[in-house]
């Protein structure tokens, strides 16, 4: 298993997208940035009147408001993860189940399709899902929110409850509040579910001890940015996005990385091709897209990385 912190590492060599930001809202629920493709992460649900850089983010490059994924501020941290989720969606969608949505709740489609799985189990939840306590009678059901309502247990406990949990289904949006990490480590003995709309489609989450990825595809990008603006929650699932879930073994891994190692390679042939064509005309100075290369390069070492490393876990069962 990796370092969990490494995922920040990890998600901003994916977004350094040169790509200009057309439009970013901060809904109720979610905020959302569009570009070429469009990206959702949870709000941080606090109120505030003072953010300093409201009214100047369009314009700016996925990659400066990725960065922004390090920052403690609560509303920069969520802005990074939805710029970081705009500039993955870029990619090709893995291979997976996408989840038919129940008649009697849409955002429960994970729990509904997990169910069989997790009777006599020890389920665990980090965050409450609205109708979520259907399932009490059901499960040996724990959740954990931060602001925790009736048999809710607070943050803290979740030092006790994971690791001798059998599911985890962990909230990605503890990537932006940079609990993931502590999460991941604890849940490390656990099946464990990375879910909700903040995923990242990513398959080196794997070595991060995620089992799978339950994740959105935006089915309506134009309805989906309408209704985040418009303060929806639970109502995108209606008509602008479905659950998909991606089972991260390492077959399936391995072969979403080689989609992904192919996709980059081409990309920076490209780039070489064009920095070639650059210097041979006599032009001077930096290449203008160097720094796209450079990323690109840097992605597929990663890629490369992390496709070996399945590859020894597959044949020699290295960890």
């Amino acid at each position: 298993m990796d370092k969990p912190s490494r995922i920040y590492e990890l998600l901003l060599d994916y977004a350094a997208s040169e790509s200009p930001v057309e439009a970013l809202s901060i809904g109720l629920v979610w905020t959302v940035c569009k570009s070429e493709q469009i990206g959702l992460a949870m709000s941080p649900g606090l109120y505030t009147r003072t953010l300093p850089w409201s009214g100047t983010l369009v314009g700016k490059t996925l990659g400066e408001l990725a960065s922004w994924i390090n920052d403690w501020e609560p509303y920069k941290a969520t802005v990074g993860m939805a710029a970081i989720n705009c500039s993955l969606n870029a990619q090709s969608l893995p291979a997976g189940i996408t989840l038919l949505t129940p008649p009697d709740g849409s955002n429960l489609a994970v729990f509904e399709h997990f169910l069989p799985q997790l009777k006599d189990k020890k389920v665990v939840v980090i965050g409450r899902y609205p109708g979520i306590e259907r399932y009490a009678g059901q499960l040996d059901l724990s959740i954990i929110e931060r602001q925790p309502i009736g048999t809710d247990y607070p943050d803290p406990a979740y030092e006790f409850l994971l690791p001798t949990a059998d599911w985890v289904f962990l909230t990605a949006s503890s990537i932006t509040n940079k609990t993931f990490p502590r999460l991941a480590e604890l849940s490390q003995h656990a099946t464990t579910v990375l879910m909700g709309p903040t995923v990242p489609w990513l398959p080196e989450l794997h070595n991060f001890g995620i089992n799978y990825l339950a994740g959105i595809e935006v089915v309506d990008p134009i309805k989906l940015y309408q209704t985040v603006a418009e303060g929806g929650g639970v109502r995108i699932f209606d008509n602008s996005v479905r659950y998909r879930i991606v089972d991260l073994t390492p077959d399936s891994s391995m072969a979403w990385l080689k989609t992904n190692i192919s996709q980059d390679y081409n990309e920076k042939q490209r780039l070489t091709s064009a920095m070639e064509h650059w210097y041979a005309s006599g032009k001077k100075g930096r290449f203008p897209e160097f720094n796209q290369l450079n990323q690109v390069a840097i992605r597929l070492s990663r890629m490369d990385s992390s496709y070996k490393h399945l590859w020894d876990e597959q044949r020699f069962g290295q960890k």
